[in-house]
């Protein structure tokens, strides 16, 4: 879908608008929400940050999925001049388009994989410095990378959300001396937590009904703010002991340069367990054992590190988990039969 054809939608008589899901956990899925609701949640993305007409936005993602309508919807409530780039890992790296506007960026979204790319051209760097407000979303932000941002003197935001809530329900600072660990809400969101530690929305202006997530979290006492744990869909339960797939990733990203994610398969002795696939060679996986031995605790050490061609994603460039869940309880199926 064009950027034209998303605004011929959203001018169209009908009050609702069709969006589909990245597929990160499980099939993608289609759904319907309401026009009114996108505005709603514009209009407090807008005010939060500031926002006037006339101010200049960055659209760097696809239109197909929520993050990419948003920032068109967001443009039309607010009356921002629309920059459009095609999406791309390096979405910085034709300057000329900043150039003709004859001003900075006010305000940009962008993915992880987009920022770290950015942050090794050096033009590319300055041109990211120099935008007012950005928002990163799509998924974690890797612990060099946000140690990277914390210097820089614009705003800088983590964001939390899904297709379901219309973009992002919290944000957190990441650049500056405001910087922090914590997701605080927007204005008209309230948090509680479920008895599996699952965070509960609810935002009567986004969602009709109260949504259960998926998402395991610690919730700072006395307060909104939260800290997100890992996909209850992501524990690995072995031998009695949970483990979350995204903090085992996080603990090893600064020790592997190659592509990995962290999955399970099943297990007859400890009912599931921890499997890492690689994108790599042979060599890659000793160097692989290596670094987990550093990293990680004897329970979270992958029983076994698996090279593959590529690693599983989502056309937004998310791990896709159920697939490699599939691939690596096919690969060790595989390699057991083969003994």
């Amino acid at each position: 879908m064009t950027v034209e054809e998303f605004i011929e939608q959203w001018h169209d008589q009908d009050s609702t608008i069709q969006v589909r899901t990245s597929g990160s956990t499980g099939t993608p899925k289609v759904m319907r929400v309401d026009k009114r609701r996108m505005l709603a949640s514009a209009q407090a993305t807008c005010d939060f940050l500031g926002l006037k007409p006339g101010d200049t936005a960055l659209l760097c993602m696809s239109v197909d999925y929520i993050a990419g309508k948003m920032m068109v919807v967001r443009a039309l409530q607010r009356d921002l001049r629309l920059v459009v780039t095609e999406p791309s890992g390096h979405p910085l790296s034709r300057p000329e388009l900043f150039d003709e506007m004859g001003q900075k960026l006010d305000f940009a979204a962008m993915v992880p994989m987009q920022v770290y790319n950015s942050l090794q051209v050096p033009h590319e760097r300055q041109i990211l410095a120099s935008i007012r407000h950005i928002i990163i979303g799509g998924g974690p932000l890797d612990a060099s990378l946000e140690q990277q941002l914390r210097g820089f003197d614009n705003a800088i935001w983590h964001s939390y959300g899904m297709t379901e809530t219309l973009s992002h329900i919290a944000l957190r600072r990441v650049s500056g001396p405001q910087a922090s660990s914590w997701f605080s809400p927007m204005p008209g969101i309230s948090l509680t937590v479920n008895s599996d530690h699952c965070l509960v929305i609810d935002a009567p202006h986004l969602c009709p009904e109260p949504l259960v997530t998926r998402d395991v979290v610690e919730m700072e006492p006395g307060t909104q703010r939260f800290q997100v744990l890992g996909r209850i869909d992501n524990v690995i339960n072995s031998g009695g002991v949970k483990i979350h797939i995204e903090q085992v990733e996080q603990a090893l990203a600064p020790y592997l340069e190659q592509p990995f994610m962290i999955t399970k398969c099943p297990d007859a002795k400890f009912g599931e367990m921890v499997v890492m696939l690689l994108q790599g060679s042979s060599d890659d996986v000793r160097q692989a054992h290596h670094a987990c031995s550093l990293a990680l605790s004897k329970y979270e050490q992958p029983k076994r590190i698996i090279a593959v061609g590529a690693l599983p994603m989502t056309p937004t460039g998310k791990p896709a988990r159920s697939q490699a869940a599939a691939m690596a309880a096919a690969l060790v199926a595989d390699s057991r039969g083969n003994q």
